[in-house]
């Protein structure tokens, strides 16, 4: 329960945005990739223990291109983190399902993230909608290729 309420502190709580491309290049590299991180797709399982550094490292590069490649924009802001110097928490947004970030004030609700990044152990967050078969997939063939 109280590692729970950790990830919920985090998942709810102040949040900075790497707002311009050079700015997620630079982040990337100040993440310690053997920091214990969960790794989490969103709608799919929830991950029981950290990832390899190694694991962690792929993942960071190979989101990094996915971004790049669907994220039609000239600038990032759809990745998040706790501190952008240190980060214990980062949530990063789908190209392909946007929304809008900051939620709707009419329904109450907001867009939930596709990834997310964490040094304590997430819970299962629901999508509040389908998860593409390409991004199952794509999700998969990660999984796969880390063993």
């Amino acid at each position: 329960m109280a590692e729970t309420d950790e990830f919920d502190r985090y998942y709810n709580g102040m949040l900075y945005s790497v707002m311009r491309w050079d700015q997620l290049t630079v982040f990337w590299q100040k993440l310690d990739a053997g920091a214990g991180w969960y790794l989490y797709a969103v709608g799919q399982d929830v991950p029981t223990a950290p990832s390899a550094a190694d694991t962690v490292q792929k993942f960071m590069g190979e989101l990094d291109g996915l971004l790049r490649r669907e994220h039609h924009e000239d600038y990032c802001a759809i990745v998040y983190a706790d501190d952008l110097d240190a980060p214990s928490f980062i949530k990063i947004y789908d190209p392909n399902h946007l929304g809008s970030s900051c939620g709707s004030s009419a329904t109450k609700s907001s867009i939930v993230p596709g990834w997310l990044m964490s040094k304590m152990p997430p819970r299962e967050l629901e999508t509040g909608g389908v998860v593409t078969g390409q991004r199952k997939r794509w999700w998969q063939t990660f999984l796969g290729d880390k063993a």
